[in-house]
């Protein structure tokens, strides 16, 4: 297969200088952004497939009938968060 390339892209001259800098030894600027760019790729490929299943898991919740409501847990964090609070202020007295 033949490789492709990316489209260039234009910055600061600061900012390339800065990118230069933090190049690890023998690392070139196109291996760099390489790199940068497979990583976001994989990072997005992941941010989508959690998101998928995160999906999947509410539709499965709805339709089988299960979970907790929203505002139940909420009162429960309430009131430890108060209980919490209110043991601090007597340690504190």
């Amino acid at each position: 297969m033949k490789t492709a390339t990316l489209p260039p892209i234009r910055v600061a001259p600061d900012f390339r200088l800065e990118l230069e800098g933090v190049l690890e030894h023998g690392e070139s600027l196109s291996q760099f952004v390489e790199n940068a760019v497979r990583t976001t790729v994989a990072k997005r490929k992941n941010q989508a497939e959690f998101v998928r299943r995160g999906i999947a898991a509410i539709e499965a919740t709805k339709r089988d009938g299960g979970g907790i409501p929203a505002e139940a847990v909420i009162a429960k964090l309430e009131a430890k968060l108060a209980a919490a609070r209110q043991a601090k202020a007597q340690r504190g007295q």
